[in-house]
């Protein structure tokens, strides 16, 4: 897929930038050389104005700069260890600049881009792998844990909703309580009803003695 590298269309504060011209072939780009460990691989390609770039496809030997006595020796390259401009990087063991190497002599980090120049150029740093291991671990772990939180917690919120209309339903019927009230009273009226039905029916036996 061909890639444009011309301007963008804004600017870093994010204004419109006006277009004052279609674009044109010396901004088309190559693709990435992705530069892996192997046998050297080097290939010449011919830029604008007849020059040269040299694009490094496999190379096994880096060139280790001690920045104290500023001394380079030819070292081999064991491992890719981490590169943080791509995730993809670190699995498919690509080189570029930024990456962490693992060399014979320790780590070290490339300062150069091979895919331009050709040659692998690194500086030693004292780097502890175990502990970036673990720190990424815990970092996953703690978001794991906070989406199950969001998740415990929505699951509750949703309970807590129900249990509360549950607990408004008996206080918004206080009619029901005044009901068996209602039939009290009208047991109470029903009962003189019936003594006065007794009370005549005892009236002519008295009459008869």
């Amino acid at each position: 897929m061909v890639r444009w590298q011309g301007l963008s269309k804004r600017t870093k504060t994010g204004a419109r930038i006006k277009k004052h011209h279609e674009k044109r072939k010396r901004e088309l780009g190559r693709p990435e050389a992705q530069t892996i460990i192997g046998e050297k691989r080097v290939k010449k390609i011919r830029t604008r104005g007849d020059n040269l770039k040299l694009r490094a496809f496999r190379l096994e030997f880096c060139n280790l700069t001690d920045p104290n006595t500023r001394k380079a020796e030819k070292v081999k390259i064991l491992d890719v260890e981490m590169n943080s401009a791509n995730k993809e990087f670190t699995r498919r063991k690509v080189m570029t600049k930024g990456a962490l190497i693992r060399t014979e002599k320790g780590y070290a980090i490339i300062t150069n881009r091979p895919g331009q120049e050709g040659f692998i150029s690194a500086v030693p740093t004292q780097f502890d792998v175990d502990a970036t291991q673990e720190r990424t671990i815990s970092a996953k772990k703690k978001k794991r844990q906070t989406l199950q939180r969001k998740k415990v917690g929505s699951a509750s919120g949703t309970q807590k909703k129900k249990t509360t209309t549950r607990k408004l339903v008996p206080k918004t019927a206080p009619a029901k309580e005044a009901s068996p009230v209602k039939k009290e009273s009208v047991a109470e009226k029903k009962e003189p009803a019936k003594k006065k039905t007794s009370s005549t029916k005892k009236e002519p036996a008295k009459k008869k003695d």
